[in-house]
């Protein structure tokens, strides 16, 4: 019978399986190049240029002093990025990047710790015509369109580069935890049809501090099986979609991901994205009227996430869907028939008290009980309220996650607790959350223009959000998107709702982004701020932990623009390596 209900569920779902993967090739640029200002470039330049820059396309980097020798102070265990620039006004038949160790006497960092990527040009668009965030439908025609630098293509060893084009390239380096302290140097040459053009130097001056091995950072970042399905043109939580998945989903493990999206209802977002959400359960009412639950493709989902180092949480959205009903297979019928229901109703307590016996039945049999959370988002109150009384009745134990406006009332209901980032918690009602194991965090969605998150967000402003959950003492982020994609998410990142790249911040076959890149880079500081302010408590080193605090305190958020993240960013970075 669970294999009939499993087939059944991919029976459900076979038309979003037809559609195959693009072809990647850039969008033509909307904006003309300035031919005054390449005349002046007489042959291809390079340069060490700022993580915190997108670099136009069009426009050679001049302006932006590049510069022949880059210097990152680092902790062992960190990973810090550079950028290097190209631009030329003569069309390079074959860019590459090679990279040599990082030597220190008799100590190294190997080649192996360095990775490139050239960073690719997307479509995006802009905030809202009154500069409020991006919320609402968008006609690509009253939008300013620009290609932005974002993705960061590390899968081409090569690119050919057209003239008169300027050609970022992402360097990271990840420092082994074991490296000893001391000013590591070495070379990072630049090649066009395997001949070198330019060596640029590198030195990571590696400090005698240490990251621990996975971050504390409660990282929340909402992963969608179905538009990898759709992209790859591979049947759902088959072999081959689970190869597909991995280089996404290893990535958001690898800077910290805590938790598992798991979608237990039919849409429960009402098609918001370009590949809704399915249910992870197959809900089946027997002809006698008695349920059977099967939940084959939620098991092969959190296994999976699992084996990539995903465990410490599983969020299961959504007992109050967007659209307030819920789709079964009624055997009698034979058919698929929705049930129009809502919280405070008694077919709605009838239908989800049993499924929800049942599922903590299976949960504890798996051993995932205890991080499971039932999960729901920006719903009324009053519907909140009846759905925790649902879940409490039926199953006392289980734990509940919201992310949504912040309500005293909901303060000690809830064990992971998140509200928009301009909101405020009270401060004591964090520490006592904390000190009973509850998670409390901070998100950003289409509501807020700064900072976010979008390809046309200045870079640092990802950046900022770690040090900003630091400053208010959270456990962490949530992000509604990490690989939500669009119909063309490597050439197109606008939507028909929300500002461009609000729905991903991952590209296909694990590409990462400028984004995801300044996210992570967030997260750090987060960590190392964390360890000094503990270190200086336990020292009684109240300078320190005054200059500490006093570096935190530049994280304010503005009533209004400009939003100087960058600046914020970058001068809180070379005070705490003071620290």
């Amino acid at each position: 019978m669970k294999k009939t209900l499993f087939y059944l569920f991919l029976w459900c779902l076979s038309p979003m399986l037809q559609a195959q993967s693009e072809a990647w090739q850039e969008l033509p640029n909307p904006v003309e190049t300035n031919a005054a200002a390449w005349a002046k470039i007489k042959k291809p330049q390079a340069g060490w240029g700022n993580t915190n820059i997108r670099y136009k396309k069009e426009t050679p980097a001049t302006n932006a002093r590049p510069q022949k020798q880059m210097e990152i102070t680092a902790w062992r265990g960190e990973k810090v990025s550079a950028q290097l620039i190209v631009w030329t006004p003569l069309p390079l038949e074959s860019l590459s990047i090679s990279v040599n160790e990082l030597r220190n006497g008799p100590h190294a960092i190997p080649d192996s710790a360095i990775k490139t990527g050239f960073v690719r040009y997307v479509m995006t668009d802009g905030l809202n015509k009154d500069g409020k965030g991006t919320a609402g439908y968008r006609d690509k025609r009253d939008f300013d369109s620009t290609l932005v630098a974002d993705i960061i293509d590390h899968l081409a060893d090569t690119l050919p580069v057209a003239a008169r084009t300027t050609q970022p390239v992402w360097v990271s380096v990840k420092i082994p935890v074991e490296t000893p302290p001391g000013l590591y140097s070495g070379t990072v040459t630049v090649k066009n049809a395997g001949l070198p053009l330019f060596d640029l130097r590198l030195r990571i001056r590696v400090q005698d501090r240490a990251l621990p091995a996975s971050p504390s950072f409660h990282l929340d970042l909402w992963q969608n099986p179905y538009a990898v399905a759709r992209y790859h043109g591979v049947e759902l939580f088959s072999e081959a979609h689970f190869e597909a998945m991995r280089p996404v989903m290893r990535r958001y493990a690898d800077i910290g991901g805590k938790v598992i999206t798991a979608s237990i209802t039919h849409k429960p977002w009402d098609g918001q994205t370009y590949d809704p959400f399915e249910s992870m359960v197959t809900w089946l009412k027997k002809a006698d009227g008695t349920w059977l639950f099967d939940y084959t493709a939620f098991d092969l989902w959190v296994e999976f996430m699992m084996s990539l180092g995903v465990t410490e949480q599983i969020n299961c959205y959504s007992m109050i869907p967007w659209r307030m009903s819920f789709q079964y297979f009624d055997q009698a019928s034979n058919s698929f028939k929705y049930l129009d229901t809502k919280p405070g109703d008694k077919a709605y307590k009838e239908f989800w008290s049993a499924m929800l016996r049942s599922f903590a039945s299976h949960l504890k049999e798996k051993g995932w009980f205890d991080i499971t959370r039932i999960a729901m988002d920006e719903r009324p109150m009053d519907l909140t309220q009846e759905a925790i009384k649902v879940v409490k009745e039926a199953v006392p134990d289980f734990k509940i996650s919201f992310a949504g406006n912040y309500h005293p009332e909901l303060l000690h209901q809830i064990d992971d607790y998140c509200i928009p980032i301009g909101d405020e918690y009270p401060a004591d009602s964090i520490r006592q959350r904390q000190s009973e194991g509850k998670i409390t965090t901070y998100y950003t969605c289409c509501v807020e223009s700064y900072p976010n998150t979008y390809t046309f967000s200045p870079p640092a402003e990802a950046e900022w959000i770690g040090w900003y959950v630091a400053r208010k003492h959270l456990d962490g982020y949530l992000r509604w998107a990490l690989n939500s994609w669009v119909e063309s998410p490597l050439r197109d990142s606008r939507f028909r709702t929300w500002g461009a790249g609000d729905t991903y911040l991952l590209y296909p076959d694990g590409r990462s982004s400028v984004r995801f890149e300044k996210l992570a880079e967030g997260i750090t500081a987060y960590e190392k701020i964390n360890i000094l302010r503990k270190e200086f408590e336990e020292k009684g080193d109240t300078r320190k932990l005054k200059r500490l605090n006093d570096i935190l305190n530049t994280f304010v958020l503005p009533d209004e623009g400009p939003f100087p993240a960058k600046e914020t960013v970058e001068n809180a970075r070379r005070a705490l390596e003071q620290l």
